[in-house]
């Protein structure tokens, strides 16, 4: 499930993989059009996750596992409308652009923070000078709204005023105003006892995690469920003049085997399910007799792929290299990349485990986003000789005998291979691709983590030598900075902050060049040529492109599931049916 003011490129927990055309009954195609209507109050929405969240604080939150939750209780002073894709207002009520670098946002003067405080510009500026630009605090977001190493000046003309001073231009600055706003009378003594990274912890009390949105947290049992309970306080009223969110709960169930998320969908324990496509046999007859649809939502616009450690230096918990000499220099090395995405066989990935109901994938951008992906770019269609070749030239061969590779300097090409735990089909994916480079001559020792243990490797210690993990996408192709500048926090293969070579210094201009970009077609050239560097260079190996395909219970009105937003896209005004 997602919400719009997610704009942040995070790691994705589980890889729900779904449908692009299958002749089976009842899927209800994506919607072109919505109304939404007046409701009733009450009733509750009982959904599942993977895993536990690693934390509930939006700020330094780097994976889904966390987002999944707060979502539901902060919010921006945007966001996007599910269906239109356009920016509309949230917790601004309208702004006005004085020239390119200077915006007057005007804020709703009715918003409380869930403990009964006002909303205030205070809270807007707090959440920009202390929180993203702190330097003490590791927030993708910084990321974002640095521009071209300049920041954005925000200051607060008055209680309900805010004046946002761009240094240059800022193409996607209204879309990015989705980001979580934070409550300063609530964290800011936090920041300034140096407590804000550690704090809204899985240990918080529920008291102290404090939001503007629809609901808020009353319970956490670890690796059981989460439980959200309505905001009284919450702003929004619908049409009839009855306050949101119409829904007075919602039970968030831990499950990390999907198989038992599917038996307790079928059973009416849980009224979402994300579907794979194995499971289309079972839930496509069971329908009608379940009291559930199947709704296809279209392309999903993340990203799946493998990743190689790339990161130099020597790992301080271990006094060692983050990664072996002799391995650092064959992953380093664009051939030997190239070679892995030559080995790996998309096609067979896409007919053995996901029915035919896939498309491959080798641009960090999905087809699924038409303003901005790029066909024209290298493609690696399998080829296992081509790929021993490749190898070959580099001076891998089977030295001794044994059917292992060896490196001029007879290292065995033997390496670990990471990915996460919770999902079957992604560790089925991890086991084709492994065999895909034992026939060429490599070892592969294939280890599935708990997703969030990944993240930490990925994030934080950098123990790891190759990773299948997944990351979210969206319409912005400038908010996956935080992944694709050298400088960024979450550029998993070189975490140096230092360029690899010129092709990591040609994308951080490219990005720096789009955000200051006020023309689209000058920008999709721009990421066009981004996608280029890209697929050939190859600091990520892609595999293939998802689609979002869902069973939902009939007891929803205003439900309206879109390939943005999500199954349960616009929340408040979900309401249960009589």
């Amino acid at each position: 499930m997602k919400k719009s003011n997610l704009f942040l490129f995070t790691l994705i927990g589980f890889l729900s993989i779904p449908l692009v055309a299958f002749s089976l009954p009842a899927f209800r195609e994506p919607y072109t059009d919505y109304e939404i209507i007046c409701g009733r109050e009450g009733g509750d929405l009982v959904i599942s996750i993977t895993s536990d969240p690693k934390s509930f604080n939006p700020i330094v939150a780097q994976e889904t596992s966390t987002t999944a939750i707060t979502r539901y209780i902060f919010e921006g002073l945007t966001r996007t409308h599910p269906l239109t894709l356009e920016v509309i207002p949230s917790l601004a009520k309208k702004w006005e652009m004085l020239d390119e670098k200077t915006w007057i946002f005007h804020l709703r003067d009715d918003v409380f923070w869930n403990d009964g405080e006002k909303f205030t510009a205070r809270d807007v500026v707090f959440t920009f000078q202390e929180l993203i630009y702190n330097p003490d605090i590791p927030t993708s977001s910084k990321d974002i709204f640095t521009i071209e190493d300049k920041q954005i000046e925000v200051t607060a003309l008055d209680d309900y005023t805010v004046k946002f001073t761009l240094p240059f231009s800022f193409a996607p600055f209204l879309r990015s105003l989705s980001h979580d706003i934070l409550p300063f009378h609530k964290y800011a003594s936090l920041v300034k006892e140096d407590k804000f990274p550690f704090s809204l912890g899985l240990d918080s009390k529920p008291t102290d995690i404090v939001g503007t949105g629809p609901f808020r947290i009353t319970k956490y049992l670890p690796g059981e469920r989460i439980v959200l309970v309505k905001n009284p306080l919450y702003y929004k009223r619908d049409d009839c003049g009855v306050k949101l969110p119409y829904i007075d709960k919602i039970f968030i169930t831990i499950l990390s085997n999907q198989d038992t998320a599917l038996l307790k969908f079928l059973e009416g324990e849980i009224d979402y399910y994300g579907i794979r496509p194995h499971d289309l046999s079972i839930l496509g007859p069971k329908q009608e007799e379940g009291n559930f649809t199947n709704y296809n939502s279209g392309p999903a616009s993340g990203s799946s792929f493998v990743v190689l450690n790339q990161t130099e230096g020597i790992n301080p918990n271990t006094g060692e290299s983050f990664v072996l000499p002799y391995k650092l220099k064959w992953f380093k090395n664009k051939d030997f990349r190239q070679a892995i995405s030559y080995a790996i066989d998309r096609e067979k990935i896409i007919k053995i485990l996901m029915n035919n109901l896939g498309v491959t994938q080798y641009s960090p951008v999905s087809p699924a986003n038409v303003a901005f992906y790029s066909d024209k770019i290298k493609k690696y269609p399998h080829d296992p000789k081509k790929a021993k070749g490749i190898l070959t030239s580099i001076g891998f061969s089977d030295r001794d005998g044994d059917g292992i590779l060896e490196d001029k300097d007879n290292n065995k090409l033997e390496l670990s291979f990471f990915t996460t735990a919770n999902d079957p089909q992604r560790g089925q994916i991890a086991t084709l691709i492994k065999k895909d480079l034992e026939f060429l001559g490599f070892k592969v020792y294939f280890r599935p983590l708990v997703f969030n243990n990944l993240v930490t490797k990925l994030t934080a210690t950098y123990d790891w030598e190759m990773i299948l993990i997944s990351l979210t996408g969206g319409i912005e192709p400038y908010f996956g900075k935080n992944v694709w500048s050298y400088k960024g926090n979450l550029h998993m293969w070189n975490t140096t902050g230092k360029p690899l070579g010129d092709y990591e210094i040609e994308i951080e201009d490219i990005f720096n060049k789009a955000a200051r970009e006020l023309n689209e077609e000058k920008r999709k050239e721009l990421f066009g040529r981004w996608q280029q560097i890209v697929a050939e260079q190859l600091p990520l190996i892609y595999t293939v492109v998802p689609y979002s395909i869902y069973a939902v219970r009939n007891r929803f009105g205003n439900l309206y599931p879109t390939a943005y937003g999500g199954a349960f896209s616009e929340i408040e005004y979900i309401y249960i049916k009589e």
